[in-house]
């Protein structure tokens, strides 16, 4: 009835599998849970994830070489045996105890091919230098229900989201999208071009992995390389994103140079907030478009 489909990097992901596993056989449903550790080290955390495969209808698998992040989660979803398919990050929880049946019973009222459940955080304030991940989590992720409600395409995300195998078959993620940033935009806009619906339920999962703040800035200069591919390959329109809309609207006006120019004089400053106590999302967003600029600018 349902394949769920863990991709893992050096993540202890078997306290997510138990709780999907408990809440699954207590539905009495045909399942199954399939992790692909995409080639990381072999280590302490690769031996407490090859426990996943004592479960039953439980298999951990380790990729020889890395597959990257869309091509990963292709492969899982080849491995697949199942119609329905929830896909779910590894440093992911489920907020309830009754996080499978809701899923379930998403089917049987729905037609949606994508159903998303959202993404929430905990509201304790991490540690001082983490607090960027949780900011922005918490700001930009963390979306209630009646606002998702209000623009499907843009407030889903592929962490947490059900979708049937024959969409993914159709619509595989992108694999060329090897490292962190915006494989969720290129695939959940692929569905909007297609006209697939996308149905938003309240049933939320954790993020559980706050790394630390300088960790988090330095995937987002990955993320925008990624955005810049895309956008040259023409996978998704400059106006997909607010960033690239203002992108366009410096490159009209010729101020690309003097943005990049300004970001190099201001960088220091910048990231001495982000990774601060008290990050600004403002300050983030000027540090992602200057970055951008510069990258842009070469």
């Amino acid at each position: 009835m349902i394949s769920i489909l863990i991709p893992t990097y050096n993540y202890n992901t078997l306290p997510l599998v138990e709780e999907l596993h408990r809440q699954a056989v207590s539905e009495n449903i045909e399942f199954e849970i399939i992790v692909a550790d995409d080639a990381s080290p072999i280590n302490e955390i690769t031996e407490i994830n090859s426990k996943i495969n004592q479960l039953s209808n439980c298999l951990f698998e380790r990729n020889t070489v890395n597959l990257g992040r869309g091509q990963n989660r292709n492969s899982l979803v080849q491995k697949a045996k199942y119609d329905w398919i929830l896909l779910m990050d590894c440093d992911t929880f489920p907020k309830e105890k009754n996080f499978i049946k809701t899923y379930i019973d998403s089917l049987k009222k729905g037609k949606e091919k994508a159903v998303f459940g959202g993404i929430i955080y905990y509201n304790e304030r991490p540690k001082d230098d983490e607090m960027l991940r949780w900011v922005f989590g918490k700001s930009r992720e963390e979306i209630p229900l009646t606002k998702r409600l209000s623009n499907p395409y843009h407030y889903a995300l592929i962490s947490n989201i059900l979708l049937q195998k024959e969409v993914l078959l159709s619509h595989p993620f992108d694999s060329e999208i090897f490292n962190y940033g915006y494989e969720d935009i290129v695939f959940i806009l692929g569905l909007k071009r297609e006209q697939i619906s996308i149905g938003h339920i309240d049933n939320p999962a954790y993020h559980l992995n706050l790394e630390k703040s300088a960790i988090f800035l330095e995937k987002f200069h990955s993320s925008l390389q990624n955005l810049k591919t895309v956008i040259n390959r023409k996978i998704i329109d400059p106006n997909d994103t607010a960033l690239t809309k203002i992108f366009i609207k410096l490159k009209q006006l010729h101020l690309v140079k003097i943005a990049a120019f300004g970001f190099r004089i201001f960088r220091n400053s910048y990231t001495k907030n982000l990774l601060s106590k008290n990050p600004s999302l403002f300050i983030f967003d000027v540090y992602r478009l200057g970055y951008f600029c510069q990258i842009n600018s070469r």
